[in-house]
């Protein structure tokens, strides 16, 4: 069997570089707000916070360099095994002019011993996306003396891994795909195309073991449209293992760590999740690890985005709802494209318009902390009453608070800003553009990037193609057309004149958007 990446790697994959890209749910603001829900106190989010962030596993540090572009008085550390996404990341970090953000190459198995660690200040919020499936028990293990020496106190941990029991039906699947393709081919991104071939041909011949699975045949369906690289490190690394959330959840507490939530808010409401006879199994316990298995068992859940806290806080109700009240909230799309119905795991969800159509109109319009939006006169367009009890017009802890977040910033059609948005800075243009130079390719439209930004704290989530035109904003008049030939040289005729279309959508529809939440220049105008 063959392995790419050198000695060095040891099994992991090293030769190609992990795919850039920025998941909303890793933003301090939103893992904040995920704290509230589960009842602990979060953390000091504001502009001025200098707030200590640290990334783990942070690949080619675009989802870093975002962070730090939109929050200066941050410190953003990134780590990772691997010395080109080191050098990638550094490269872009000072072509963007982002001076708070450091870039470390360092093995986790054995960081926390080595006179690197020194040079990680003590973290507000650490991040572990996807490299806990990754890696094996001895970097794991690292992974966890790491957190006990740099995560204070308070502090916030983001993990996502591919989970159990939903993964089981999937783990012969991986298996045949790692190992057929470690013998048909040497690179591994080629590797994971040729397993991924001879998984495709026994799915065609009706395979038993990959057909009679829901959830493996979805995520064959998904496999089949991701490229090479991405699948590469997703099926290929040697240490490759998926995991219960009982059994993270026990590793971690080497380091003081208990789970408090989900980073996906809805996963925080049963109720969204469950039908009525599964909940009531489920609550026939109070244990935690073990309602979330009653949870797992009953979901095709094969990501897993917890949130841990080493030392939780507990909040009562009223204090969870008092401070969920002052979460600031703006609308992340236009208000005429709000969906008011959601699919969820048990169906789905309606967002009300008689108490939330208000509260939309109001959030479109600017930034609103929960409180403001939960007075009738602040939510409505035009002042009139809404239909809300007088005797809760204005309470200090009311538990819709809770709603607004959930349902609005759960959906991502809200996001939580850490401050109002302004003109943005140089170093945020300087990045976007940077960032659209390198990564974008036709093949890579749909990846989930950002738009950093200034001011709000938050980069505003999008995918590739948004960051390309806003980049291409930045070097002259729009011409769709010629962007399209650009991005796309080889592609036909029609195919560019389609494109072009897309990207003539995209600044009628994006443009404002982007100048609300300081990601482009309020005085730009097509």
């Amino acid at each position: 069997m063959t392995m790419p990446g050198g000695a060095w790697a040891g099994g992991y994959v090293a030769d190609i570089p992990y795919l850039p890209g920025y998941l909303r749910h890793q933003a301090p603001a939103h893992l904040h707000l995920a704290c509230l829900l589960g009842g602990v106190e979060g953390i000091e989010t504001g502009p001025e916070t200098p707030l200590s962030y640290l990334d783990l596993g942070c690949g080619q540090g675009f989802g870093a360099l975002a962070l730090a572009a939109s929050n200066p008085a941050w410190r953003v550390t990134g780590v990772d095994f691997n010395p080109s996404h080191i050098a990638a990341a550094r490269s872009l970090a000072a072509e963007a002019g982002v001076g708070n953000a450091r870039f470390i190459e360092a093995d986790l198995s054995d960081l926390a011993e080595s006179p690197r660690a020194r040079r990680i200040p003590e973290a507000d919020v650490a991040i572990l996306h996807g490299l806990w499936s990754w890696v094996g028990e001895k970097a794991r293990a690292g992974i966890v003396r790491l957190l006990s020496e740099k995560l204070r106190p308070g502090g916030i941990l983001y993990i996502s891994y591919n989970a159990l029991p939903a993964w089981g039906s999937a783990l012969g699947m991986q298996r045949l795909l790692r190992e057929a393709g470690t013998r048909l081919a040497l690179r591994s991104d080629r590797q994971a195309a040729a397993g991924l071939e001879v998984v495709r041909a026994l799915f065609e011949a009706n395979a038993q073991q990959l057909r009679d699975s829901p959830f493996l045949r979805s995520l064959l369906e998904g496999a089949f449209q991701h490229p090479p690289a991405y699948l590469a490190h997703e099926y290929i690394n040697s240490g490759w293992q998926p995991s219960f959330h009982a059994d993270v959840a026990g590793a971690l507490a080497e380091a003081k760590l208990e789970w408090v939530g989900s980073a996906p808010l809805l996963e925080n409401f049963s109720p969204l999740l469950l039908g009525e006879e599964a909940l009531k199994v489920l609550d026939r316990f109070d244990e935690t690890l073990l309602r979330e298995l009653v949870k797992d068992m009953c979901l095709n859940r094969a990501l897993r985005e917890d949130v841990f806290v080493r030392g939780p806080r507990r909040l009562d109700a009223a204090e969870r709802d008092e401070a969920l009240a002052e979460a600031l909230l703006f609308l992340a799309c236009n208000e005429e494209e709000v969906v008011w119905e959601i699919e969820v795991p048990a169906g789905k969800a309606t967002i009300e318009r008689g108490f939330f159509g208000p509260i939309v109109a109001a959030l479109a319009r600017e930034p609103k902390r929960v409180r403001e939006l939960l007075r009738p006169a602040d939510r409505s367009p035009a002042g009139e009453a809404a239909p809300i009890p007088q005797e809760r017009a204005s309470p200090k802890a009311d538990p819709r608070a809770g709603e607004i977040v959930g349902m609005l910033v759960g959906s991502g059609q809200a996001l939580p800003l850490s401050g109002l948005p302004l003109e943005p800075r140089p170093e945020v243009e300087r990045l976007n553009e940077a960032a659209a130079r390198r990564f974008a390719r036709p093949e890579r439209m749909t990846s989930a990037m950002a738009l950093a930004t200034s001011g709000s704290g938050s980069p505003f989530p999008c995918p590739m193609i948004e960051l390309f035109v806003a980049a291409k904003l930045r070097q002259g008049s729009p011409d769709p057309a010629l962007w399209a030939k650009a991005l796309a040289p080889l592609a036909t005729a029609e195919e560019q004149r389609r494109l072009a279309g897309v990207f003539s959508r995209i600044l009628a529809e994006r443009v404002p958007i982007w100048r609300r939440f300081g990601a482009l220049a309020r005085a730009f105008v097509l």
